[in-house]
């Protein structure tokens, strides 16, 4: 996140409370899905102190839970008629394809963005578009690596409708992978999501879809790395 220029003459601060605000600007804060993940190691580490084996592997643990549960802040862009990136990650596909079945979108191919995530990517995911959930469904299935192509039809996932004020549908899809064993969404039907806000979380390893209405104009391209509400995936009609 950007900083604020400091004015010219100001003295240096040197308190506890900068000190502590220039941490939190660096670090990340934790997703709450994440706490339990942290904490139980952080327990066994306690509870193992007097063995370093058993305190080191309990910390690493902890740290790398921390890691993956990360919940950076983001800055959407404010144009208008954009979409943004529901994830970190990298572009899988772009092209079109039949939405989920669940959704009632209708049978004809639609554009789609396909972002896969890796382990190491921050997890969480974030509205495309600022609107209105319309649906929001789970299917479960299989858990095939998240990169291939069958996954969004044949995977465990969780659909959900987006409807905008100018009057367009989208759909974003979590696709949990072959370690991703638990879709977390906290949006229902009925909530107003503004874009880039944090809907969802998928552990660990996964794949996000977009699906737009006919005329967007597509914007990312195969391979290109993206950043969770603020790159711009898409110009919708």
């Amino acid at each position: 996140m950007a900083r604020k220029p400091t004015p010219p003459g100001t003295p240096q601060a040197t308190s506890v409370g900068h000190i502590v605000d220039l941490v939190r600007g660096a670090v990340p804060p934790l997703h709450p899905a994440g706490l339990p993940f942290v904490l139980a190691p952080l327990g066994v580490a306690v509870l193992g102190r007097n063995r370093k084996w058993v305190r080191r592997g309990a910390l690493t643990s902890a740290a790398a839970c921390a890691a993956f549960f990360r919940h950076p802040h983001r800055v959407p862009p404010n144009r208008v008629g954009v979409a943004v990136a529901p994830a970190d990650g990298e572009v899988a596909l772009v092209d079109s394809a039949v939405p989920p079945s669940e959704l009632d979108m209708g049978t004809e191919p639609l554009p789609r963005v396909s972002i896969f995530l890796s382990v190491l990517d921050v997890h969480v995911q974030r509205s495309p578009v600022g609107g209105e959930v319309r649906k929001v469904v789970h299917r479960p299935g299989k858990f095939l690596s998240a990169d291939l192509s069958d996954a969004s039809e044949v995977n465990e996932r969780n659909s959900m409708l987006l409807h905008t004020a100018e009057g367009h549908d989208v759909a974003v899809v979590q696709i949990a992978g072959l370690l991703a064993r638990r879709i977390v969404c906290d949006a229902k039907v009925g909530d107003t999501l503004p874009i880039g806000d944090t809907y969802g979380l998928i552990r660990f390893g996964s794949r996000v879809d977009t699906y737009f209405p006919a005329g967007t104009t597509l914007l990312a391209e195969r391979g290109q790395r993206t950043i969770g509400a603020e790159t711009v995936i898409a110009q919708l009609p």
